[in-house]
């Protein structure tokens, strides 16, 4: 029976690859170019990759989600019953075919026979318990011990994210491959959003992280071949340069659209009252509108805003799902849409300058920068160098020999179905 490694690559696109020659010569892997999907995004882009839908289909509009009854967002939500539609590994699962999904976003809960997945436990009184979430529950005490190293929170996102967190990766999908043996494995290797976001796709580390890409990848490669498994490694999304931050919240705040509670001083979001916000992720945002009657009035405060390439309908941006906003927002090229509200510092929340990803009403990669005092971020949006969401720089993907007839696949809808396609006859 043929065995299967799919392998996601956070920002990886031509560019990166020809930056290595470890990455564009030494892995036996020819690289191409293909479509992602819009919003090009993490749990997007692999909620298409696990369902062959449309990011309309199976309802995954960006990494976060607006619950309209809750009046609350949540970004990284773990939940799997959030995507909808039927996996491209359901036929062979069926068969017998066992299947595991490692580190994928929102992947807690499918139907495979093993998963893995950061879940630390928040402490009542702060601080944090690392923990992973892993399908049987023997896998984090096993995997550990077979690697030698504990997995570290710190490694997957924050200041101190690094490629550790794709070392990691790599070697505990390595050792499942040895130990379990699905016949359909996915994993992920996220360090690449990394550099990328703090210095941009040229900066002065970007070569260096593409070539312990290439590492992760050699510890991959040399697994699947011993064991028995054809791979396919896919970039979920390309990252461009952006020097423009742009602030939808502050500009529906004074047009009297959004509203905040002052607490001691600071300002944090009021949901419950506010006729309209905008949920940002990178390149896109889904602006929620209370009333139908203020869409008009808010979409002239929002396409006037420099920065803003486009202000859309669900329909015309293609997301029209009942988890879309009533418009969508698209960054002009060299922008990316900041969540934040406050204009002075002392007005911030207190969780702007942490590490917060479920608080925040929008994604933050100022949370990849220690600001001063030491071990709080700096807020300072201007510093985010990289960015990712809109679909004019495309990705890219490879596969290895045995699986030449995915080679032509010209967006990753299409290399989901015709992977789907492959397990339907393992």
């Amino acid at each position: 029976m043929k065995k299967l490694l799919i392998v996601q690559v956070a920002g990886l696109d031509l560019n990166g690859v020809r930056k290595s020659p470890d990455l564009a010569h030494g892995l036996g892997l020819e690289f191409r170019e293909y479509a992602s999907v819009f919003p090009a995004v993490t749990c997007t882009a692999a909620a298409t990759m696990r369902t062959g839908l449309s990011p309309a289909g199976h309802g995954i509009i960006c990494n976060g989600r607006y619950d309209r009854n809750a009046c609350k967002v949540e970004f990284w939500c773990q939940s799997a019953r959030l995507i909808h539609g039927e996996r491209i590994w359901a036929k062979a699962r069926l068969r017998g075919a066992k299947v595991g999904v490692l580190f994928t976003q929102q992947s807690l809960g499918d139907e495979t026979d093993y998963a893995l997945s950061p879940a630390p436990i928040h402490k009542h009184h702060g601080g944090m318990i690392q923990s992973i979430h892993t399908k049987p529950p023997r896998l984090e005490s096993e995997l550990t011990k077979t690697i030698g190293w504990k997995f570290n929170l710190a490694n997957y996102w924050g200041p101190l994210a690094s490629g550790k967190s794709s070392t990691w990766c790599a070697e505990s999908t390595a050792a499942l491959m040895t130990s379990e043996a699905p016949e359909i494995l996915f994993s992920y290797l996220p360090h690449m959003d990394y550099c990328q976001q703090k210095e941009g796709p040229d900066g002065p580390s970007a070569a260096k992280e593409f070539t312990h890409l290439a590492h992760c990848l050699e510890i991959l490669l040399r697994a699947a071949k011993a064991h028995g498994y054809e791979v396919v490694v896919w970039g979920d999304y390309a990252i461009t340069a952006v020097e423009q931050p742009v602030f939808p919240n502050a500009a529906l705040l004074e047009a009297g659209l959004f509203q905040t509670r002052d607490i001691q001083g600071m300002l944090y979001p009021n949901l419950y009252d506010s006729r309209a916000f905008a949920m940002c992720d990178h390149q896109i945002a889904h602006v929620f509108i209370h009333d139908s009657a203020d869409i008009p009035k808010v979409r002239a405060v929002l396409e006037t805003l420099p920065g803003v390439e486009s202000v859309q309908t669900p329909a015309e941006a293609k997301l029209e799902c009942p988890e879309s906003g009533e418009l969508v927002l698209t960054a002009a090229k060299g922008a990316w849409f900041a969540y934040s509200w406050w204009q002075k510092k002392s007005q911030a929340p207190d969780y702007a300058t942490h590490v917060d990803i479920h608080n925040k009403i929008g994604f933050d990669p100022c949370e990849l920068f220690w600001g001063i005092p030491f071990l709080t971020l700096d807020t300072d949006a201007r510093r985010v160098k990289g960015s990712h969401g809109r679909i004019d720089a495309k990705p890219a993907f490879a596969v290895t020999d045995g699986l030449s007839e995915l080679r032509s696949a010209t967006s990753q809808i299409e290399l989901s179905n015709r992977i789907r396609m492959l397990l339907d006859n393992i």
